[in-house]
């Protein structure tokens, strides 16, 4: 086995929870429509859809005073080709985006010799797309829809499984509590279809965030072109100096990329630094480890910008949603019966939920009521603003 194909069985290795899952959630859907008492049906995501898209357009419209586009699709797509839709989401530079297409399309298809033929094309580029591909299609099975480019794609796979088996888990008669799950799942499309809808009125948020992650990858795609030029006997000190496992010989990519994994700033300096990195103004680095590589101080401070800007405009984005779905659907019966039954909580414990973004919302909100997300869209906060929303509403009345 060669050392790129090790590449793609770790790869692989490390999203096995989720592919595991996936297959016992189609053993259970398979065996649940093979069983005769099993005898009640449930509506499709795409029925429940057409039938609560409307009347949710219309609160949105009401609650924020924006109106989410009448040119709005929505897509139903199966297992393989929605984690190729997961892969058009990553803002990859512009001579990356055909690499991680080609990236999210091998592990789609769990093809090893696909995946290690593209680590083979730009190694580089996959150290830095690769903690994408982990991370997007491990929690597939927990995200039930996704907003791209005028599209809302819903996750079909789970959501036309997952109320089959929670009803089959409490067992007969199936009818006794069809009518309960029925409504938690119509509960569950709602919460989905909604916070896309959000999504989509978010564009000025949206471009900031997109703009601000092409720049992180474009330097995290410098620092892993310099680890691996790296001398090999810069190599093994630095691997020495950080304490990183001993890697054989014979693997020379390895041991380049667990240097870029651990001093990638994603991962180094807010585990260095902590949370509060995103309202720094500057960083300072280990000398030693700054002899190594002359390049990194400067890498990291210029990292330091757009990583912020992505966490405001990302935290914002994701709260305004949360805050939207907790006030339109507070008194709906069915995603109240959603948290009961496929959440386990209610609606009080969901509300408390702490989140920086529906923090921030809120409290803008509480002062400016329904013109609170034309002004977030418009004027996005900068992250000390978002930890201190005083600071936000400050600043915002001054305009």
């Amino acid at each position: 086995m060669t050392e790129l194909e090790e590449f793609a069985d770790a790869l692989l290795d490390q999203i096995s929870v989720e592919i595991n899952e996936e297959k016992d959630i189609s053993t259970l859907s398979s065996r649940i429509s093979e069983d005769s008492d099993f005898d009640v049906k449930f509506e499709s995501p795409q029925q429940v859809t057409q039938r609560v898209k409307s009347d949710l357009v219309k609160k949105i419209s009401e609650f924020t005073g924006i109106s989410p586009s009448s040119n709005i699709e929505i897509e139903f797509p199966n297992l393989e080709e929605l984690k190729r839709i997961k892969g058009k989401k990553v803002f990859a530079t512009t001579d990356a985006r055909d690499f991680v297409d080609k990236l999210f399309s091998a592990l789609a298809k769990q093809d090893r010799q696909s995946i290690a033929t593209v680590i083979k094309e730009d190694t580089a580029k996959f150290l830095v797309y690769s903690t994408y591909a982990k991370s997007y299609i491990s929690k597939i099975s927990t995200t039930y829809g996704d907003y791209l480019e005028n599209t809302i794609y819903v996750n079909n796979f789970v959501l036309s499984s997952y109320p089959q088996i929670i009803l089959y888990k409490q067992g007969k008669p199936y009818n006794l509590r069809f009518d309960m799950v029925n409504s938690g799942y119509v509960g569950a499309l709602k919460m989905t279809i909604l916070e896309e809808l959000v999504h989509s009125i978010q564009t000025d948020l949206y471009e900031q965030n997109k703009t601000a992650v092409v720049e992180v990858n474009k330097i995290n795609e410098e620092l892993a072109k310099i680890i691996l030029n790296l001398d090999d006997s810069i190599a093994s000190k630095l691997a020495e100096y950080l304490q990183l496992p001993d890697v054989p010989p014979e693997f020379p990519i390895a041991k380049r990329a667990n240097l870029f994994f651990t001093l990638n700033p994603d991962n180094f300096i807010v585990n260095v630094l902590g949370p509060d990195v995103m309202t720094f103004t500057k960083v300072e680095i280990d000398p030693t480890i700054s002899s190594m590589i002359p390049q990194l101080l400067d890498i990291y401070q210029r990292w330091l910008g757009p990583i912020q800007r992505h966490h405001a405009a990302f935290s914002t984005m994701e709260g305004m949603a949360e805050f939207c779905v907790q006030k339109i659907l507070a008194d709906d019966e069915d995603f109240a019966q959603y948290l009961t039954t496929f959440m386990g909580t209610d609606i009080s414990s969901y509300q408390v939920r702490k989140h920086m973004g529906k923090d921030l919302t809120n409290q803008v909100y509480s002062v400016h009521g329904k013109q609170t997300f034309e002004i977030l869209i418009q004027n996005p906060p900068n992250t000390r603003e978002l930890k201190d929303p005083q600071l936000y509403l400050k600043r915002i009345s001054t305009k």
